[in-house]
């Protein structure tokens, strides 16, 4: 688990940051050369009406809220429940804030 410490100005950037937290988590995880740069180049993210879907190779990594709704602020990180849904019990970070956990393998449980 890392800690992402950066705050973001826009979603674009947050997004980046929890990339990036991401692959460093990784790192730590895994020093093979091959699989860290498969790891690294594995990023898309697309961009829905609500949320910003980031997926590593063909699975969602996090939603990202794009704008205010129900008890949910633009930036907040939510985890997967498939690859069309993201949980909606309560968010595990928010991009545009910082100072969340994050790990390779995605947002963390709750607690």
């Amino acid at each position: 688990m890392i800690k992402v410490s950066k705050s973001a100005e826009t979603l674009q950037d947050g997004v980046q940051n929890l990339i990036h937290a991401s692959i460093e988590d990784y790192k730590s995880f895994n020093n093979n050369d091959r699989m860290l740069k498969d790891f690294e180049n594995g990023w898309q993210v697309k961009e829905g009406p609500k949320y910003i879907k980031i997926i590593r190779q063909n699975a969602v990594h996090a939603f990202i809220v794009k704008k205010d709704f129900k008890h949910f602020k633009s930036g907040d990180v939510l985890k997967p429940v498939g690859w069309a849904a993201p949980a909606l019990n309560s968010p595990r970070g928010n991009v545009l804030k910082g100072n969340y956990p994050m790990q390779w393998t995605g947002p963390l449980y709750l607690n």
